[in-house]
């Protein structure tokens, strides 16, 4: 009895190499800007809870992140590493990992927030008919000051 063959590799149906994660990507730019990787991992401190990010750590998250993203108090760590805001890591990490963008809207109430995530999920011509009645009711506005 012969064993049987091994299962080939999965074609992974391109030859051009993968684009790198936001999460990833964020640490590579501060490396290609001078920030070492020895440096981010002495300043990578979750002050609250003490969390420490080694070094090597921080390369696989470049080179060959995990299955899973960091945990709140890794990506604390990284924006102390990184000198970043908390919510620019977690944006990142939740783009590498979920496919999810996250759009700042900082200053704005729940209406507006609430009109942008329906106007986010629609197609490009009811963008352009949304935009259209905006600003009709702009120009109405501002002719009948």
């Amino acid at each position: 009895m012969t064993a049987p063959a091994p299962a080939p590799a999965p074609d992974t149906g391109t030859d051009e190499p993968s684009v790198p994660g936001a999460l990833s990507q964020l640490i590579q730019d501060a490396n290609d800007r001078g920030l070492s990787y020895q440096k981010m991992s002495d300043r990578a401190v979750d002050a609250k809870s003490g969390t420490r990010l080694s070094k090597p750590y921080l390369q696989r998250l470049v080179g060959n992140p995990p299955a899973n993203s960091p945990s709140p108090k890794q990506l604390k760590a990284l924006a102390a590493a990184l000198g970043v805001s908390e919510r620019r890591v977690k944006a990142a990490a939740a783009e590498q990992w979920l496919e999810y963008t996250a759009t700042e809207l900082a200053g704005y109430n729940d209406e507006v927030r609430i009109i942008v995530g329906h106007l986010a999920g629609m197609p490009e011509a009811e963008l352009r008919r949304w935009r259209a009645m905006i600003e009709a009711d702009e120009r109405l506005r501002r002719e009948s000051e």
